[in-house]
């Protein structure tokens, strides 16, 4: 099984280090206090906070996470309005992030998901899917086996260039659920 460390510690961080202990692997937390002296040793690296907190992370951690994989989670939306994503109509949160860590391997994943959905592992009757985009074949299959040890379904999305559509399907499923047209313990599901 695979060391993965989880920066975040809020519902999303908690939930998906739930899924990937329940997998058998080995996760450790970050909280947010600790960025910048506590030292990143999961050869995965999930970013469970939120997208203006990318760069400093990125900034921060740059040396340490050359080589391993890293998992963008962030909707990079406007969460005064709610009304459009803040990144380039042709960019994502994810590709951004990958420009700051040349040497990283970014993969977008778990953005289209709720921390309950995560927890239930199930969305309406279906298992929990987390859709899986990067350009490293391998560490989008490293961590969808960490997903699938932990009892959900992973679906790979295709290139890091897919994150955008990725990112537009989190938004529109937080847009619902902010205003009361889905619950929180729905969402969107991948019927197979």
């Amino acid at each position: 099984m695979a060391r993965i460390t989880i920066i975040g510690t809020g519902a999303m961080g908690t939930a998906i280090g739930g899924v990937l202990a329940e997998g058998g692997n080995d996760v450790e937390h970050i909280r947010h206090s600790e960025v910048g002296t506590a030292p990143v040793t999961g050869e995965i690296v999930v970013l469970a906070v939120p997208y203006p907190a990318l760069a400093e992370i990125a900034e921060t951690y740059a040396g340490q996470l050359a080589g391993r994989t890293v998992v963008d989670i962030s909707n990079p939306l406007d969460f005064e309005t709610f009304d459009s994503l803040v990144v380039p109509a042709d960019g994502s949160a994810a590709a951004e992030l990958q420009a700051r860590l040349p040497e990283s391997h970014v993969v977008k994943a778990f953005n289209t998901t709720f921390a309950a959905t995560l927890g239930a592992k199930e969305v309406g009757g279906l298992p929990t899917t987390v859709l899986v985009a990067g350009d490293a074949a391998a560490a989008k299959e490293a961590l969808a086996a960490a997903v699938r040890a932990g009892g959900l379904t992973a679906l790979d999305a295709g290139p890091l260039s897919r994150a955008r559509e990725l990112e537009a399907v989190g938004f529109l499923q937080l847009t619902l659920a902010v205003g009361e047209l889905v619950p929180w313990t729905g969402g969107f599901a991948v019927a197979r």
